[in-house]
Parts: structure tokens; sequence; C-alpha cells
């Protein structure tokens, strides 16, 4: 018998491993330690507090409060009206909150802009790039416009972004990763403490994704923190250390990944034989609600892997071991058990009584 706990987050961030050590070996030599820094710096960077907007009568963020520290990378997840990017235009000052304080490195957004703002680099929406140049003449023109960025900050961040064989040529050739690259090249000019990134991986394809998620963990490595917004939950679970859930304005979770889907973890699958004792005994514990529709509520590939034979169940995890002395004590063999963490798109559609993300 075996009790054991599903995770697709884990297995599938491990499979991109080899890109983000890839990328980390190519920055090292001009980085030597930086990634032991990074992770160890428990600063908060950006600090929201009690922060609500009205407009005009109506209160479109409520309360909103989370910190995103050095090193770690923050997802901000919810569907299209759920107050993202309002958020977002506070924390670059577009606009001004209601109530509440945004500070960035100790610098309140709203009163000290100035020195707030030059600790972030952004990109809201899409990159703003100038086609017509090439990516270097777009770097020089954005470098011109910030204090002490030199040719020698370009080429770092050139290197950086791993666009040196192609930055001389015309963005117009550009595909839309190398453009979204070369608009990260350029919020990070002004070496800030803090990225956001609204949608970074939109419109790409897998290739480009992967490449955009190893990049972004390559930066959080060397102690920026990262501010990742979204609608895409398998993306932003296989990138993020810890998210904030956004719905109709108001912050429903703040946490780690990981600990966020496996304290909403209730489910579990059986393998049992004889099947029929075993599911009768599953059926009349009052401990049990046995899942009918597991389809539509457990990740395709676990419901494949676990065969014809699998019952799934929803229940407390503390009740495994009482209902396995049972089985056998009944002459049922338990061939395993299996806790089933949720995915956080079923996380998500579970705290936000099924919202779609648009």
């Amino acid at each position: 018998m075996s009790i054991q706990s599903v995770d697709k987050t884990g297995a599938e961030a491990t499979q991109d491993s080899t890109a983000t050590d890839t990328a980390s070996s190519l920055h090292s030599a001009s980085q030597p330690g930086s990634a032991d820094r990074g992770r160890s710096d428990n600063e908060t960077v950006l600090s929201v507090q009690h922060v609500k907007k009205r407009i005009k009568r109506k209160m479109i963020i409520h309360d909103v409060t989370f910190d995103v520290r050095a090193g770690e990378i923050f997802g901000f997840l919810g569907p299209n009206g759920a107050g993202k990017t309002t958020t977002i235009r506070m924390l670059v000052d577009l606009i001004k909150p209601t109530e509440g304080t945004i500070t960035v490195c100790g610098h309140n957004v709203n009163r000290d802009p100035e020195q707030a703002l030059r600790h972030i680099g952004s990109i809201v929406e899409n990159p703003e790039v100038y086609s017509y140049l090439t990516g270097w003449e777009n770097l020089e023109h954005f470098a011109r416009m910030q204090p002490d960025v030199d040719e020698q900050r370009i080429r770092e961040v050139v290197e950086l972004v791993r666009l040196d064989r192609r930055i001389h040529d015309k963005v117009s050739t550009y595909s839309l990763g190398m453009r979204q690259r070369l608009g990260i090249a350029q919020a990070l000019l002004g070496r800030p403490k803090l990225l956001i990134l609204d949608e970074p991986t939109n419109g790409l394809d897998p290739k480009g994704i992967k490449e955009m998620r190893a990049f972004i963990r390559l930066l959080a490595s060397e102690g920026m923190a990262v501010f990742v917004s979204s609608h895409l939950l398998s993306e932003i679970q296989l990138l993020c250390d810890r998210v904030a859930i956004i719905s109709r304005g108001k912050v429903l979770a703040v946490g780690g990944v990981r600990d966020l889907v496996e304290t909403h973890s209730r489910m579990a699958v059986w393998q049992l034989e004889p099947y029929d004792q075993g599911l009768a005994l599953l059926q009349k514990s009052p401990f049990v609600r046995i899942i009918t529709n597991a389809d539509e509520l457990i990740d395709d590939s676990i419901v494949a892997a676990s065969g014809d034979k699998a019952i799934f169940t929803e229940m407390d995890e503390e009740h495994i071991a009482g209902l396995v002395s049972q089985m056998i004590a009944s002459g049922i063999s338990v061939k395993g058990v299996t806790k089933i963490n949720p995915t956080l798109e079923q996380l998500f559609l579970k705290m936000t009584e099924g919202e779609i993300l648009e």
C-alpha cells in the first residue's frame, strides 16, 4: 500500500529546471554569487496596505493588502474586471488610491513618487517599442530618459535578455517573444528592485513561454522582486513562489502556491480489491463523499493515469488511516491511496464560485 501526494506543479517545475540552470550559467560569469544572495534576502520591496479605489460612487478595489519580497516571483491572479489592471496602475502611480498606502523600498508611491518609481521597472500591457528602429536604438532612446544608464548598462541588459545576436536588427523583424524580451531589457535599464510584468507570456508559443519562464526565474534568483499579473493559471502555478487571488476587487487569498493548494486539498483516489466491496465500505463512511464527476474536478492526466477501477473521494486526510484499517480488517486489499492536490485553476474556480478567466 502506498499513501502519497500528487502535485503536478512540482513535477512540471522540475522539467523547466534545465532551462533555468542554463540561463543562470550564462549570466553567472558576470555576476558571481548573485543567485545565492537573492533567495536569502527577505527584504520587503513592495508593500500594499489596505488599498481601496473608488471611481465616482462605485468601489472598484476593496481593502487590498499584500507584500512582495526580494528574490521572489509573486503572481497576481484574477479574471478580466477583477481589479488587476486598476491595482497595477496604482502601483506605478498612474492613478491614486482612494485609501491605503503603497510603498516601494520604503518610499510612499503617492507622497514620494520620484524616489519610489526609480526602483520599479514595468511592462503594463504591451512593450512600448519603435518598430522602425533597431533593438539597440530603442534601448539608447530609453536610456537617455534615465540617469546613470550608459552604453555598458545597455550591453548588460542585452546580454541578460539574450538578444545580443539580433540587437542591431530592426524591431520590425522581431518575433513576439523577442519584442517581449526587448521590453524587459528596457524595464531593466535603471536597475530596478521590482519588476512588474502584465501578462508576460501573452501570445507566446509554448517554446517562448518556457523561455520567458526560465528568464523570469533567473531575475528572481538574482534578488529582484518580480510581480506577474496573469490570467494563465497553469503558468502562474509553474512560475510563482506566492500568489494573490483577486476577484471583484477583493483579494481572496495570499500565500505560497503549494501551501494554498495543499491547504484546500480534500481529494483522494483509492485503488482497492475487490473493487465493489471497497466501494461499498467507502460509501458507508460518514467521512467520505464519492466523486462521480472526477473528470470535471480533477486534472485529466490524473484521471487517465488512475484507471477504470479508481475510486475518487472527497474527505479529510485525517480519516484515511482509520479507513485503511477497516478495509484490511474486512479483507479488502488496499493497493494504494493517493492524495490529490487541486490545480491552481480548480482552487481559483472554487474560491471565485466559478468565475471564468478571459
